[in-house]
């Protein structure tokens, strides 16, 4: 699909005079993939592991540190600076990042392809941002979906094949400087966020876990909330549709969502707060606050989600911060059942969960703090979303030289 477009103006493009510098090539001629891994001779007894489901469009959700001996079986790959990782598997769910100072002990898992530009040819930003592109993740989905394997993935050979149209290196970088720019102000944005949403789950902490006074009680978390609270949707209805994959483990709001038919699957409506039920994904700690829908509408997503909704008498974000409590995800993790690696949380047991419910005065504080948090987070959510968008617009028509870069 890109080659085609590419090759829909070629005379038109030479003509102006700048594109016979552009070059054709396959990728595999300007990169390396899978070059090291663990050896006997790895210096290291410890090392911090970087699995597939951590990352998502750049952004590293967490890093586990494990000692070699007890390191998953995965933890294989090594990675150094400017390097791209790619994970293998299911492409169009973006698990792929660019290494910028990593730890010297950095592992990543076998589920990734690592990517190392020769920088004589090529800048390794360029070549992230065109595999990070929208048309290219999804030439690679089909390609995984074609596959022969249980489940759609990729071989390195695949990533190695793609046809990409290269700039002279100055102009590279230009371009990749351009992109990096608006990813600059994307990841200072989602910084304030985490800041904004520590500074909430402090208040929760203090004032519904540490910090009771005379006036506070001991009560049922049902006393403060309600789960999977009953909303209508009618079966076939086109409505925003929320994978789990693309529910943060850090941020209260999800990479993406898109319009599908609805079927079966838990319904929920803007102030809602949804919490992963299933191993592996709440012990990740993957939760979102919903503020993506338009008013009135409602979402639906995976059935491996429970809803949460705060009780009348508090602010909605109520049940985001306790959905980000460490004690209140060690006892969610503690109502799991079923078979091992298909785990579920038994929400009756859940339901069962006590919390220190503080007087209606410092409920009424808690409101007022959280009522001046919410709109600046939801706010950067907004100018996050108008970011990405630009950038994605941008980043297609600058790789294949339709906006030149001026040097």
């Amino acid at each position: 699909m890109i080659k085609e477009s590419r090759k829909s103006k070629p005379r038109e493009w030479e003509g102006e005079g700048g594109m016979r510098e552009w070059k054709e090539c396959k990728l595999a001629e300007v990169i390396i993939t899978n070059a090291q891994s663990i050896t006997k001779d790895y210096p290291h007894k410890t090392i911090r592991y970087l699995d597939t489901g951590s990352i998502t469009c750049g952004k590293i959700d967490f890093i586990q540190e494990f000692s070699l001996e007890s390191a998953p079986s995965r933890a294989k790959r090594l990675v150094k600076e400017h390097d791209i990782v790619y994970s293998t598997v299911r492409p169009i769910q973006r698990h792929y990042g660019y290494i910028v100072n990593p730890p010297e002990n950095l592992v990543v898992s076998t589920g990734f392809a690592v990517i190392e530009t020769n920088k004589k040819l090529a800048e390794p930003l360029f070549i992230y941002n065109f595999l990070s592109s929208k048309d290219i993740v999804e030439t690679l989905d089909s390609i995984a979906e074609g596959s022969t394997s249980a489940y759609p993935s990729l071989k390195p050979s695949d990533i190695e094949n793609l046809d990409i149209l290269l700039p002279p290196l100055p102009e590279q970088r230009a371009i990749a400087s351009i992109l990096s720019s608006f990813d600059d102000k994307i990841d200072l944005l989602y910084r304030q966020n985490k800041t904004l949403e520590a500074m909430a789950e402090t208040l929760f902490r203090q004032w519904f876990v540490e910090e009771a006074n005379k006036d506070s009680k001991i009560g049922k978390i049902t006393e403060l909330i309600e789960f999977n609270p009953k909303r209508q949707l009618a079966k076939g209805t086109i409505a925003p549709y929320l994978d789990m994959a693309n529910v943060s483990t850090s941020v209260f709001h999800p990479e993406n969502w898109y319009e599908r038919e609805f079927n079966s699957g838990t319904k929920f409506i803007n102030g809602d707060t949804l919490l992963a039920r299933i191993t592996p994904c709440l012990e990740n700690g993957k939760s979102t606050y919903v503020t993506f829908l338009e008013d009135g509408q409602v979402g639906w997503g995976s059935t491996e989600f429970i809803v949460m909704r705060s009780m009348p008498n508090l602010h909605p974000f109520f049940t985001y911060t306790l959905a980000r409590s460490t004690d209140f995800r060690d006892y969610a993790e503690g109502c799991l059942e079923g078979t091992s690696g298909r785990q579920r949380v038994n929400v009756d047991h859940l339901a069962n969960y006590e919390i220190i419910i503080p007087p209606s005065k410092v409920i009424q504080l808690f409101n007022e703090i959280i009522s001046s948090i919410v709109p600046k987070l939801h706010f950067n959510f907004e100018q996050i979303q108008t970011l990405e968008k630009l950038r994605n617009t941008f980043l297609p028509k600058l790789m294949s030289g339709e906006v030149r870069v001026s040097l």
